[in-house]
Order: C-alpha cells, then sequence, then structure tokens
C-alpha cells in the first residue's frame, strides 16, 4: 500500500516535477497551493490547478494573504521591485520571503493529519540553498522533526530533492512527462517570463545543461 500524501504545489517547475514524482510514489490526496500575495501567485496558482486536475487530484489554495500583509519581500505585492540578476547573487536576498517554507509546512502539516495523509512533500532543491534558509537540509530535517513530534500520527516531511540541484529536476520532469510550458518561475508576474530575475536564469540555466528546450516564451 502506498504511503498517502498532500504536495506542496506553487504551480512552478520544482513543485510540478514534485507532483508527478508523488503521482508515481505515492497516494496523492492533494495539491496543496499559498496565496500570499506575491506578485506571481496570479501566474502560478492556475498551472498547479491544471496539473491537479490531469491526474483527478483535489486542489486546495489556502489564503495566506498576511503574508503579504506583515512581512518584507521584495517578492511581494507592494514592495520594492524584483532584482535582476543571478539567483545566487546577494542582491537576491530581497527575494526571501521570512520563514515561508516554515509556516506553509506548519499549516500543510495540520491539513495532512486531518485529511488522513501521514506525509507532506515539498519541492526545495540544492540550487535554493544559497539563499534561502528555509529550503537548507538543516532546516528540513528539523522542521521534519518537529512535524511528526507534533502530531500524532507522526506526519513525515519528504523532501526529495533537497539534495539534487534544478537541472536534475529538469531532466525528472521530462522523464515524468511533464509539459514545462504548463508551469510558471518569473518573479515578477507579468503576461510573459521577463528572463532577466533569478528564477528566470535559473530555469534557463536548468533546461540548457539538461540538454532540453526550453519551452518557455519570454518577454
Amino acid at each position: 500500500m502506498k504511503q498517502k500524501v498532500i504536495v506542496l504545489l506553487s504551480g512552478g517547475m520544482d513543485s510540478v516535477t514534485a507532483l508527478y514524482h508523488a503521482v508515481e510514489n505515492y497516494e496523492v490526496l492533494s495539491g496543496l497551493s499559498f496565496d500570499y500575495g506575491s506578485k506571481h501567485n496570479h501566474k502560478e496558482i492556475p498551472f498547479a490547478k491544471w496539473h491537479c486536475e490531469r491526474f483527478n487530484i483535489p486542489h486546495q489554495v489556502v489564503e495566506a494573504k498576511f503574508i503579504g500583509e506583515l512581512f518584507t519581500s521584495s517578492l511581494l505585492i507592494g514592495d520594492e521591485k524584483i532584482p535582476e540578476g543571478h539567483y545566487e547573487d546577494e542582491v537576491m536576498k530581497k527575494t526571501v520571503v521570512p520563514f515561508r517554507n516554515g509556516i506553509m509546512l506548519s499549516i500543510a502539516c495540520g491539513y495532512a493529519e486531518s485529511i488522513g495523509a501521514s506525509g507532506v512533500l515539498i519541492a526545495a532543491h540544492s540550487g535554493d540553498h544559497a539563499i534561502y534558509p528555509d529550503c537548507r537540509n538543516d532546516f528540513m530535517q528539523a522542521m521534519g522533526e518537529a512535524m511528526r513530534l507534533g502530531t500524532y500520527e507522526g506526519i513525515e516531511l519528504l523532501a526529495p530533492f533537497v539534495k539534487i540541484d534544478k537541472t536534475e529536476i529538469a531532466r525528472i520532469g521530462n522523464s515524468l512527462g511533464l509539459d514545462f510550458a504548463q508551469t510558471w518561475s518569473c518573479y515578477k508576474g507579468h503576461d510573459l517570463h521577463c528572463g532577466l530575475c533569478g528564477t528566470c536564469i535559473e530555469r534557463k540555466e536548468a533546461f540548457a545543461l539538461a540538454g532540453l528546450d526550453d519551452p518557455t516564451v519570454y518577454g
């Protein structure tokens, strides 16, 4: 019997690959997205819904607008402009939303236990480690222990990509038949991917290094 899990699903290429990976290896009870006031939520979340519908998986959206109202990050609506440059550049730290994964995983943990899932799957990967402290392996281990200890069912945190990079994620998604054109990365949230922000640059690099055609239309 496969383990029952929920998947944190933004609609980006990492989390959608995580969903496809989960469908192959687990029984997925739900995809869970968060509308937290980022500049690109409105572009990502429809893709999250699209992929859940493909697999007939329930899709839930958590309204978490308090993050956009109380926190400071260039990623959020109303704050400063999204910086351009490589993902690992110091300036990209401006895109960090403080403790975002900690908040989302806490909610996901409670939701998982409530619907009978025993695991929560997140797509954090090694490329995030440089600037996002709540994507690193030591954080995931600590958060996973807190989730296990804080639930009757001992909810497990699953982070299958935490030691690999986006290039390998692109290869995995491709092998699972994922149409990457049906994903969104750009932090600016305009009609097209800008091609200049850190996550756009990382997206381009991932396809190039994986030897895959990039289906993304850049403005």
